[in-house]
């Protein structure tokens, strides 16, 4: 079956900086574009970063500049490089895999959890 397994998250002070990664197995990922989404308490799930499977990449206002998304078809996997984080970078990080066959196909991972704070 599908898997997405994130790993990386924790607590980083202000300044500071974290590595997610996202595991896949069961999807041929070189097809797949894929995305790093977050959830603050509260709030609405919203993209953070996202590329294609050619590898283009966009990202959201608030973190350009600051964020890298990238992946290795090789190793199935998907990474977000965070520097600079903010306290308002806290949230859950759930790694996505999408495509398009006739319709849209999404799946999510579990999700890890990013804490900023001093």
């Amino acid at each position: 079956q599908v898997q997405l397994v994130e790993s990386g998250g924790g607590l980083v002070q202000p300044g500071g900086s974290l590595r997610l990664s996202c595991a896949a197995s069961g999807i041929n990922f070189v097809v797949y574009d894929m995305g790093w989404y977050r959830q603050a308490p509260g709030k609405q799930r919203e993209l953070v970063a996202a590329i294609t499977r050619a590898a283009y990449t966009n990202y959201a206002d608030s973190v350009k500049g600051r964020f890298t998304i990238s992946r290795d078809n090789a190793k199935n996997t998907l990474y977000l490089q965070m520097n600079s984080l903010k306290p308002e970078d806290t949230a859950v990080y759930y790694c996505n895999a999408h495509i398009r066959i006739v319709r849209d196909l999404d799946y999510w991972g579990q999700g890890t959890q990013v804490t900023v704070s001093s």
